[in-house]
């Protein structure tokens, strides 16, 4: 039916009306709503964003460690660890693994022999371009320049590069505490600049002097872990302590580190006459290392010595002569060779940290 325009003009403003009063609602409704979306959605962004609590944290490593403290718990440990098939090109070695390998097989603590290595434009030039190295802190066996493959291997190992393995294997795996043990022949100043382009690591490394190891005794695992300083680094150098290397003759105590040619010298003496394995001091305990290898590595006497004899020398010497205790650190070579007793370097350990 046609309508006049009066009524056509009336109808089309109260459409208007309406369109504009639903507008103005549609805003104030949005604008109502906006500040508990944002906060929603800021709320979840920040639960995302947020690690796990202390208490979280805490109860993790409580479950992974109980109550022992640092000199309670035994620790798998690789003698020459650097010295494998697979870091580098090594003739004569002491492990099979790589450092990560090892790591990741178990080993908790590693011993490594750090040089000065001074860039030789003779060993550049006459192995045609193979050997051209900047001068660095290198992982050597000896002399880094005299017989490639047993004194020093090619590539060559810095010091720094190996410990990045360890920061990077600490660093996804939360619950692991990872010591590492130094023969040491570079200066203070040297093996501070190695240490320091190592990403991450100072954030790791655990400090006697600043949790008061001296006067508390070593602290709780879990309490490490929680803290995150999983890193502890000896060194057969005194002058280091500043760097947060302990000086391992001021904090452990350890046996002589060969059982001889044959492997039948079996007796646990120190290693250091003026600090015997049985030495008591106030409110501290010293971390005992056990050395349990040959003077030349073989995968043959590795896999003789690694099983029961390993056992027992802890059961029969080691435990007597350090005044009851068990070792903190095995250190073995071919970690993960036995003599087919049943008994392998990882399991006497576990069998050390299930005892009371």
């Amino acid at each position: 039916m046609p309508i006049d325009m009066n009524t056509y003009l009336r109808v089309r403003s109260r459409a208007l009306v309406c369109l504009l009063v639903l507008a103005l609602l549609g805003t104030v409704t949005t604008a109502a709503a906006a500040p508990g979306a944002t906060a929603r959605a800021t709320a979840a962004t920040a639960t995302a964003a947020t690690p796990p609590t202390t208490t979280a944290a805490s109860a993790a490593a409580t479950a992974r460690w109980g109550d022992r403290r640092l000199d309670e718990v035994a620790f798998l440990t690789t003698h020459n660890a650097f010295t494998n098939y697979e870091d580098s090109r090594w003739s004569s070695v002491n492990q099979s693994e790589s450092v990560r390998a090892q790591l990741d097989n178990g080993a908790r603590g590693l011993s490594l022999d750090t040089h000065w290595y001074e860039r030789s434009t003779w060993l550049c030039v006459i192995s045609f371009g193979s050997d051209c190295y900047p001068s660095d802190v290198y992982l050597c066996h000896g002399d880094c320049k005299t017989f490639a493959g047993a004194t020093y291997a090619l590539p060559r190992q810095t010091f720094h590069g190996t410990m990045r393995t360890v920061v990077d294997f600490l660093a996804t795996h939360p619950q692991e505490v990872v010591t590492v043990f130094l023969e040491d022949y570079v200066g203070a100043d040297q093996l501070q600049a190695s240490l320091g382009r190592v990403n991450g690591l100072q954030n790791m490394l655990f400090r006697a002097d600043e949790w008061g190891v001296r006067q508390h005794g070593w602290p709780k695992v879990a309490d490490l872990v929680t803290s995150g300083k999983r890193l502890l680094i000896f060194s057969d150098r005194s002058d280091r302590e500043h760097l947060g290397v302990m000086y391992d003759k001021s904090w452990t105590v350890s046996n002589f580190w060969s059982l001889g040619d044959l492997g039948n010298d079996l007796s646990c003496v120190s290693r250091w006459a003026d600090v015997p394995l049985d030495r008591q001091e106030p409110g501290f305990r010293r971390l005992f290392t056990m050395s349990h290898h040959r003077n030349v590595p073989t995968v043959l006497t590795a896999a003789l010595d690694n099983g029961a004899k390993l056992r027992g020398r802890i059961a029969e010497q080691c435990r007597s002569a350090t005044g009851g205790r068990d070792p903190n650190f095995v250190s073995v070579d071919f970690h993960r060779l036995s003599d087919g007793s049943g008994h392998t370097p990882a399991s006497v350990v576990a069998e050390l940290n299930a005892r009371p």
